[in-house]
C-alpha cells in the first residue's frame, strides 16, 4: 500500500518526521551537487499536475531555510498557483505584480513561521504568463533577488503542459524533476526530461512522491543525482 505525504504538509510542522529528515538528505544533495558552482536556484516542476511539486517546493525552501540561510521561495506558476494556499498567504499582490505594476519588492515579499524564509506568491493570474516569465525583467528580477538571499526556490508550472518551466530552466542554476510514482508513464517522464535538456537546462535529479513505505525502512522519498550517478535515500 502506498503511503503518501497529506496535501501540503509541511515538515516545519513536524521536524522529526520521516519526510522532514527526507527534505534534509534532499537539501544536502543539492548543496553538493556541483562544487565548482554553488547550486543557488532551484526550479522545481513536473511532468503533469497533481504530483506534488508546489508541497515539494515549500518544504525543499523550509529545509533550507532551517540552516539559517535566508531563502525565497517564489511562486512562478502563474496558470494554478498554490504557494498562498500553502502558506494561508494573501494573494491579491505577488510576482506579476512585481513584473507588470512596478510594486517595489519589499511589498511582495511576505514572512511566514519560519524566521529566514520569504515567499512571493504568484499574484493576479495573467493572461499571457510564458511570455512575462521570459522576460528580460523577470531575468533581471531574479538576478536583483539573488543579492539578497542564499537560495532560491521556484515552483513553476508542469513542463509537459506549458513551456514556462523550460523558459526559466535557463535563468536558474539547477532544475528538480517532481515524479508522482506510479502515476505518470516513463515516457512521459523522458518526454519532460528532453524538454528541459532542451533549453540546456541543469537537471540536478528527480525526486519521487509518493514511494511505498516499508515499515523496516525510514524511505519516503528518493532523490538521484544523474552526473554523479549516485543515490541517496531518506
Amino acid at each position: 500500500m502506498k503511503k503518501k505525504m497529506t496535501k501540503h504538509h509541511l515538515i516545519s510542522e513536524n521536524l522529526s518526521s520521516r519526510v522532514a529528515e527526507a527534505y534534509r538528505v534532499l537539501r544536502t544533495n543539492i548543496q553538493f551537487a556541483s562544487l565548482d558552482k554553488p547550486v543557488k536556484s532551484i526550479l522545481l516542476t513536473s511532468s503533469a499536475p497533481s504530483e506534488g511539486k508546489s508541497t515539494t517546493a515549500a518544504n525543499l525552501a523550509i529545509a533550507f531555510a532551517q540552516t539559517g540561510s535566508r531563502v525565497l521561495l517564489i511562486d512562478a506558476d502563474l496558470r494554478r498557483p498554490a504557494q498562498h494556499k500553502i502558506f494561508g498567504l494573501s494573494n491579491q499582490l505577488g510576482l506579476s505584480s512585481l513584473l507588470v505594476q512596478s510594486v517595489a519588492t519589499e511589498v511582495v515579499l511576505r514572512a511566514v513561521s519560519v524566521p529566514t524564509l520569504r515567499v512571493i506568491t504568484s499574484g493576479p493570474i495573467p493572461p499571457n504568463p510564458a511570455e512575462m516569465l521570459g522576460s528580460t525583467r523577470m531575468r533581471d528580477t531574479l538576478r536583483n533577488l539573488s543579492i539578497s538571499f542564499d537560495y532560491i526556490v521556484i515552483d513553476t508550472a508542469p513542463t509537459l503542459a506549458v513551456t514556462d518551466s523550460a523558459i526559466l530552466g535557463s535563468m536558474v542554476d539547477g532544475v528538480i524533476l517532481v515524479v508522482s510514482t506510479g502515476e505518470v508513464s516513463a515516457d512521459k517522464i523522458q518526454r519532460a526530461k528532453a524538454q528541459l535538456d532542451g533549453v540546456k537546462a541543469n537537471l540536478l535529479g528527480v525526486v519521487l512522491n509518493g514511494l511505498e513505505h516499508d515499515p523496516q525502512e525510514d524511505y519516503y522519498y528518493y532523490y538521484y543525482g544523474p552526473r554523479q550517478g549516485a543515490a541517496a535515500k531518506a
